[in-house]
């Protein structure tokens, strides 16, 4: 059975963007990208809502991506992709299919299909969704050691608790601590 894996870069307190969807203060370094390269090798499906998918197709095919961080691009380029919205009409990136309605059937049943995992990168929206029908199987959540004073919080609008086991950890030199997590299984 395939699993959904959301992985998420978040501040201190808990916001993936900023106001005005802003990202700026989101760290990468060499390090990350390493280990961004890694996830893109394991082969895995990226699903996306709308919004990240629109900033990720307006980003990694440009030329200024391929030349600035050719390993990443590559493998953002040639991964099957999934955008979820009811609004777009098409989608132009390569490799990428769109599901315009009962996405968490469709979900479901690609969780029932042979083949790699799938990774929601992104995409708040969708996240909620998925997390409150319980088709989320690990949260990769890569904080960032900075706090703003306003945005969008990872979990926004979620109507129930999620109970989650912690995984794993893992420290980067950066400072940014990726947290693991697993949902705990209902007796």
């Amino acid at each position: 059975m395939r699993k959904v894996i959301v992985f998420n870069f978040v501040t201190l307190n808990g916001y993936f963007e900023g106001p005005n969807r802003d990202i700026s203060w989101n760290m990468h370094d060499a390090e990350e990208n390493e280990y961004a390269v890694e996830m893109l090798k394991s082969g895995n499906s990226l699903l996306f809502g709308r919004v990240t998918y629109e900033l990720m197709a307006s980003y990694w095919p440009t030329p200024y991506a391929i030349k600035n961080d050719p390993i990443v691009a590559e493998g953002m380029n040639t991964a099957d992709k999934i955008v979820f919205s009811r609004t777009l009409e098409k989608v132009e990136w390569s490799n990428t299919r769109l599901v315009k309605d009962n996405i968490e059937e469709e979900i479901k049943n690609m969780k029932q299909q042979p083949g790699k995992n799938m990774t929601l990168l992104g995409s708040g929206s969708i996240l909620t969704q998925f997390a409150q029908q319980g088709l989320i199987d690990e949260y990769q959540i890569m904080v960032n050691p900075v706090v703003l004073g306003d945005g969008t919080s990872l979990f926004k609008g979620i109507r129930h608790r999620l109970t989650l086991k912690l995984a794993t950890t893992r420290t980067f030199r950066n400072g940014n601590v990726l947290l693991c997590y697993q949902p705990v299984e209902k007796a």
